[in-house]
């Protein structure tokens, strides 16, 4: 069997794709080259890719019959035309759960950060600014006993709070269904989107990307939520509108923002650089050893057992 890799992989990923198949690397390193994989494709029973790369209607219509499955390095699937895949015969596989709990902390971390200013403070210090320790200096916001708002209860909503009650953060959430009680926790469920925006001290963006959530979190959401209000984001950079959200922390109504991620990256909004009041992250929610190693492997398992059908 026959496996193309799109992208560079960690080591132990590679080791066992090279041991189970017959492979194929084009090792692409910036935007996405339909060309090349294209015309590295023939021959070729699966393929394994990353969201930086896009497969849509056009391309998914020039793959050959040969092609059994693409799974994706993630959990998210926008970047894949999952009705043009059914209707070449193709399975889709991601990777659910194995990056829950380290999308989660990245998450608190940037709570942590913009809340505290962290990133002000450490950009000072490599600045050689800092003067001493004065009672005023980098006065940020506490976390412990806050009201945490999530919007998407998924697995790593679900992740989220449990790590957030350990500072014992009230947590809201806003779905489009109501989760189980098991699910729920104690969480506080809010059907209604006006009363969700309105408990948050923080506001985590946990829901996934495409046409249903895109810029979600636009001027009107924004005006709704708490004078001083913090948002942090680590699902998806479309379901923010930047120019809203760039205006709220120039204006004040929000205190700060946490950012893994943003819409059309790597590129983004070059309004972000300016403020300082922003933590800034290049998609690094999933990165840890044993977790991109754990979506590996979850993926090879999707192409094994699709290719075993």
């Amino acid at each position: 069997m026959m496996l193309l890799i799109t992208r560079r992989l960690p080591p132990a990923v590679e080791a066992r794709a090279a041991a189970e198949y017959e492979l194929r690397q084009l090792n692409m390193e910036s935007a996405f080259d339909p060309a090349s994989l294209l015309d590295s494709v023939a021959g070729v029973d699966a393929i394994l890719c990353t969201p930086a790369d896009r497969f849509d209607e056009a391309v998914i219509r020039q793959l050959p019959k040969s092609v059994k499955v693409i799974a994706t390095f993630s959990v998210g699937t926008e970047h894949i035309d999952i009705a043009a895949a059914t209707a070449a015969g193709i399975e889709v596989r991601n990777t659910p759960d194995v990056l829950s709990v380290a999308t989660a902390e990245l998450a608190l971390m940037l709570m942590l950060m913009a809340a505290r200013r962290a990133g002000e403070g450490e950009r000072l210090l490599r600045a050689g600014q800092w003067r001493g320790l004065t009672p005023t200096f980098l006065l940020g916001r506490g976390v412990v006993g806050r009201t945490l708002g999530i919007f998407g209860m998924g697995r790593i909503g679900r992740e989220l709070a449990r790590l957030a009650r350990g500072l014992d953060m009230t947590i809201h959430y806003h779905n489009r269904s109501r989760l189980a009680p098991e699910l729920e926790a104690g969480a506080i469920y809010d059907a209604d989107e006006n009363s969700f925006l309105a408990s948050c001290d923080f506001l985590s963006i946990n829901v996934p990307g495409g046409a249903a959530t895109r810029h979600w979190l636009d001027a009107k959401r924004i005006a709704r939520m708490r004078p001083g209000a913090i948002v942090v984001n680590t699902g998806r950079g479309s379901t923010i509108n930047d120019d809203a959200l760039i205006m709220a922390l120039r204006n004040g109504h929000l205190a700060a923002a946490g950012l893994d991620v943003f819409d059309g990256e790597p590129n983004l909004h070059p309004g972000y650089l300016t403020l300082e009041n922003a933590v800034l992250l290049p998609h690094i929610g999933s990165a840890t050893a044993e977790t991109r190693n754990g979506m590996g492997f979850l993926a090879l398992d999707g192409i094994a057992a699709v290719l075993a059908l």
